[in-house]
């Protein structure tokens, strides 16, 4: 039992598990800042331009339960007054939020990967210090005339020409 703790301890204490630990806590706020973004200020314009529906209220009734008439049946109270109904307002909101959060993730992402090449350009980028012996294919120091490991006469190479185009 000690023995499964102890991996346990080191599982959760790894770096990864941390960081995803981490992206699930901020993930959860970004998700409720998305969703007041979505019903807060696009909904209200989506409803402008449906004529005030709100997408979230709409819903068909399927099985209307004996001695309850329709105009009492809203998508709030529908279980307790044992309608069945489908709720594809409900469903069209969801998708809206999928599809708003996948554009803010997107979009997000592009940002730091354009942060992170820009940083990368900026790096100069560093010369070899090893090269491989063509005769036994070992790794050896890059300024080497002779294989350490073959005892093989290396051949004179040519310095090759810098041939990235400057900017």
């Amino acid at each position: 039992m000690k023995k499964i703790a102890g991996e346990f301890k080191e599982f959760i204490m790894r770096g990864n598990v941390m960081d995803m630990a981490v992206g699930v806590i901020i993930g959860g706020a970004f998700q409720a800042i998305v969703t007041s973004v979505i019903n807060d200020l696009i909904m209200p314009f989506i409803g402008l331009l449906t004529g005030g529906a709100n997408f979230t209220e709409q819903f068909v009734i399927l099985k209307l339960p004996e001695g309850v008439e329709a105009s009492e049946i809203t998508y709030a109270n529908a279980a307790e007054k044992g309608a069945s109904i489908f709720g594809y307002g409900a469903f069209i909101t969801a998708v809206i939020n999928f599809l708003i959060m996948a554009l803010i993730v997107f979009l997000l992402v592009k940002g730091i990967n354009k942060i992170a090449d820009a940083r990368k350009k900026d790096e100069p980028e560093e010369e070899p210090t090893t090269k491989t012996c063509p005769f036994c294919c070992e790794e050896i120091n890059i300024e080497a005339t002779k294989c350490p490991h073959c005892a093989s006469e290396l051949p004179k190479e040519e310095k090759k020409k810098d041939t990235k185009k400057k900017k």
